[in-house]
């Protein structure tokens, strides 16, 4: 609820937003926001087909698909979604593009529908910031071959109607600094460039205003250091200097670093630092929310931050307009992430960006990117690499057709939904067997292959497709021969019976056939995981080895 009492949507009358996936399911709201992760509980989760139309009845608590019983009937079944927005479809590559191009053809198969005699499906509008050869990435999601660019290239690049690009002699741009040292210690360049730019932003804070200036103050954007590591190995090193030697040195920078005869220097001393405040993956979801809350304070706030340490989370998705210092410790794996991560500072064309990169002479590739550090960046968009989307390959369909034919015969096939629908399967296998095939084959042919590798393709998926649904009917009349049944899985829908499907991380199956049915609960788990236990040899029983 709202805690403004005037607002309509306070006391009793709650937001019309549902965060939870059971309501989620049974509310079916006309607008979702979600992550890719969610396509893999297709397979696993029956009333999850409903946010793909299809649900055909209703009570006072939701609507009902074919896997879940109750409701009354509908006149007509709820339409399927007719339009998908993907944000940041750059990210969407690799392996988890890949897993995403398998589950996408069993979505794209269950939100098709006829109108006025024509097959449609829903509207896909993707946007990205930085991509390469985006026609081929899309073809290779979606199975859309023609995509169109907008906003469309106009006479004039630099006017495309919805945006001007303005000199920056007009208006300040992003600044890049890179800094190199031979035969020095990488942890002392940092350390020592920290020092420079923390006291060099104390001077001007105080010069343009005093403490109490307030967020007008034109050097608050340069008082709080973003740095940006490349693993969380590098920044845990870091964290350590800058707690235990930065911190200290900067209170005393201002008289340490006078030149001879010089009563005002460069640099002021820098007291009453706050604690070290960290983005990444190793620090818990509120404590980063909190610390997005505390970066967006000014500098003559309570709350406010002077050292901010980040691995690649911020790449996307950190949009906070006062943030104007950054310093990239190693060129980052990829010119993507590097353009992604150093455009969080400077968002503000009031406040330019500036970013310091810190380069190690040692390392070859630091090195290639110094000695060409102004052409590089004058062209880095040209950089940009292609992503790698293979829906197809045969280490793909290892992993993922499973998951993707499950899901799409258990939503397509109203015999099959419920939990027990396992059970169901002989009685619709010729005519889905078909079906499968020929969705899949589509999908196949839209991706453009030619040739032999075409017809290798094919013959892939479909033996693939009817091995899968021969080891299905295996699994259940195993069963059936013992007086058991099947399940989907055992955590759905309560009663007993074998689970069909199994987790990634399982190591024992009944047999090879139900070591097909490996599918992952998250697109983003493909490879399995291993779980390490620390021995302690001196903490043993006496005589055990």
């Amino acid at each position: 609820v709202c805690v403004n009492f005037e607002c309509d949507f306070s006391g009793d009358n709650a937001l019309p937003i549902i965060a939870v996936d059971e309501p989620l399911y049974r509310r079916l709201p006309a607008f979702i926001i979600a992550t890719v992760d969610k396509f893999a509980s297709l397979p696993w989760e029956g009333a999850s087909g409903a946010l793909l139309g299809g649900a055909d009845r209703f009570d006072g608590k939701g609507f009902y698909g074919p896997a879940s019983p109750g409701g009354r009937q509908l006149e007509t079944p709820l339409p399927p979604p007719d339009l998908v927005i993907q944000d940041e479809l750059h990210l969407i590559s690799g392996p988890l593009g890949t897993m995403m191009g398998l589950y996408e053809t069993a979505i794209e198969a269950l939100v098709l529908r006829d109108i006025d005699g024509r097959t449609v499906g829903p509207k896909i509008v993707a946007s990205t910031a930085t991509v390469r050869r985006a026609r081929d990435q899309v073809q290779a999601l979606f199975g859309r071959p023609r995509t169109e660019v907008f906003p469309p290239s106009g006479p004039d690049r630099r006017d495309s109607f919805f945006a001007n690009v303005r000199p920056t002699d007009e208006v300040p741009g992003r600044l890049y600094l890179g800094i190199a040292a031979k035969g020095r210690n990488p942890k002392v360049v940092m350390r020592r460039t920290m020092l420079a730019v923390m006291g060099a932003a104390e001077l001007a804070y105080r010069d343009l205003g005093g403490h109490n200036a307030g967020p007008g103050n034109a050097a608050d954007p340069y008082m709080t250091a973003l740095n940006y590591f490349n693993s969380l190995r590098e920044l845990g090193g870091a964290r350590r200097i800058i707690e235990e030697q930065v911190q200290s040195a900067l209170q005393s920078v201002g008289i340490e670093r006078r030149r001879l005869n010089e009563t005002t220097g460069l640099l002021q001393n820098r007291r009453a630092l706050s604690q070290v405040v960290e983005l990444t993956s190793r620090v818990s979801t509120d404590k980063v929310a909190e610390a997005r809350a505390r970066l967006e304070a000014t500098f003559d706030e309570k709350d406010r931050v002077n050292f901010a340490l980040a691995t690649n989370m911020i790449s996307v998705g950190l949009d906070i307009q006062r943030l104007g210092l950054m310093l990239v410790t190693g060129q980052p794996k990829t010119n993507s992430e590097y353009i992604q991560a150093t455009s969080r500072v400077g968002r503000d064309k009031n406040r330019p960006g500036l970013v310091l990169t810190l380069l190690n002479v040692h390392k070859p590739r630091d090195r290639s990117h110094y000695e060409r550090f102004r052409h590089y960046h004058e062209t880095f968009y040209r950089s940009v690499e292609v992503p790698s989307v293979t829906p197809f390959s045969a280490r793909a369909l290892d992993r993922g057709l499973a998951g993707a034919l499950v899901g799409l015969a258990r939503h397509s096939e109203a015999v099959l939904a419920p939990p027990g629908g396992p059970m169901k399967l002989d009685s619709v296998r010729p005519d889905l067997e078909q079906r499968l095939i020929d969705i899949f084959e589509s999908r196949v042919r839209s991706q453009g292959f030619q040739g032999d590798e075409l017809a290798e393709r094919l013959r892939s998926v479909r033996a693939r497709v009817s091995d899968l649904l021969d080891s299905w009917l295996y699994v259940v009349r195993e069963q059936t021969s013992v007086g058991g049944s099947v399940r989907y899985q055992k955590y759905e829908g309560g009663g007993d019976g074998k689970p069909l499907l199994q987790d990634m991380l399982e190591d024992t199956f009944p047999s090879d056939h139900h070591r097909k049915f490996r599918a992952n609960r998250s697109l983003r788990g493909v490879e399995p995981q291993v779980n390490v236990s620390i021995w302690d040899p001196y903490d043993q029983p006496e005589g055990a080895n």
